[in-house]
């Protein structure tokens, strides 16, 4: 099956993650037109990926007929383009949850989700291949009944995405510690690029505390973390029987017998091997955790996990289930301003159950 999708503003830094995945990808994806406002920006865009451009959405859907629409820009500008997709009933990808405050998240779950607006988020971090073989290993059981888990891979709705993906958390109700710790360290790279010299700046660490109840989430994030070249990320699982800590699984078999094994990745090319360069999969012990479904494609993870948003996408816009849709997209959200109002304050603060709850 090959996927037709359109993009809107598609000059942007996000929007040529999707164009690049559809270049490596042409038996999967095709770009049914490219919204891009500015006509000489438009101009680059036709001349660097070789796809059409229009001036406006109207003009596009005139002559494309995409299975659906990834909104890749921000702000008033982005949340208008969800409610004109949603008037002529066109499923859109939305390249962020579209939305920045508790009454934004509100209106969109009452303006478009209870009247059936067909959107998802392109929430791609469950879906970096050790995220998925995490995940994995958890649905296999073999930790036991998970409690605890610690993200420190990205900032506030994507590490609280996380954190629910790993102990199973839907919109339950939560108890909110925080703190920031100031300091100073090396500047690196940004998404502007490398640093172009060597000096202190300022440094930021997060850290929150996420009762559950019967399950905690510790979030650990500092500015630029993930781009770091002197800071390394981290995620660990506890469970009954075991954990995981980044790529060490630890498990108590019913045996008593202790086993102690590693979460490793498989890449084709390496060495005397000739298959081409790319991740083949994800192994623990004998059992493969995640196979990647984008083989022979070269994608680095980032893209796998962007290029598989798509893939979910287009099988929710042929009437398939959704994978990451407004609800979850809001509390994510709501959880990430949560924890910026617990460090902000000092205080405990209560994430309460909200509308797009029910």
């Amino acid at each position: 099956m090959t996927v037709r999708f359109s993009i809107i503003g598609g000059a942007g830094f996000r929007a040529q993650y999707f164009l690049r995945i559809a270049r490596a990808l042409p038996h999967r994806f095709q770009i049914s037109g490219v919204v891009v406002r500015d006509e000489a920006q438009g101009r680059i865009v036709e001349s660097e990926w070789g796809v059409r451009t229009y001036r406006s959405l109207e003009r596009l859907l005139k002559d494309e007929v995409p299975d659906f629409v990834v909104v890749s820009v921000s702000g008033a500008a982005g949340l208008d383009y969800l409610y004109r997709l949603a008037e002529r009933g066109i499923p859109a990808l939305a390249e962020t949850p579209p939305a920045s405050d508790l009454k934004g998240l509100e209106q969109l779950h009452r303006e478009l989700t209870v009247h059936g607006a067909r959107i998802q988020v392109a929430e791609q971090y469950p879906y970096h291949p050790f995220q998925e073989a995490r995940l994995s290993l958890i649905r296999s059981g073999r930790l036991g009944r998970i409690t605890e888990t610690t993200v420190s891979v990205s900032h506030l709705y994507h590490g609280a995405g996380l954190i629910r993906k790993m102990l199973g958390i839907r919109f339950e109700e939560a108890s909110i510690r925080a703190m920031r710790f100031e300091s100073h360290w090396v500047n690196g790279p940004t998404r502007s690029g490398p640093p172009k010299e060597d000096k202190l700046i300022p440094l930021q660490r997060d850290m929150a505390w996420l009762d559950f109840g019967d399950r905690l989430g510790i979030y650990d994030f500092t500015k630029d973390q993930h781009r770091s070249w002197i800071r390394s990320n981290h995620l660990s699982v506890r469970g009954e029987r075991g954990e995981i800590f980044d790529h060490r699984v630890s498990i108590q078999q019913e045996s008593t017998v202790p086993l102690q094994l590693q979460i490793k990745r498989i890449n084709k090319g390496e060495e005397e091997n000739a298959e081409g360069y790319y991740l083949q999969g994800i192994i623990c012990g004998e059992h493969w955790l995640y196979e990647n479904p984008f083989i022979p494609a070269r994608l680095f993870d980032d893209e796998i996990a962007i290029a598989s948003c798509l893939w979910r996408m287009a099988d929710y816009a042929g009437g398939g289930p959704g994978f990451y849709g407004l609800e979850e997209a809001s509390q994510d959200t709501y959880l990430g301003m949560m924890i910026e109002q617990a460090i902000q304050s000092g205080e405990t603060v209560i994430a309460e159950q909200r509308c797009w709850a029910e």
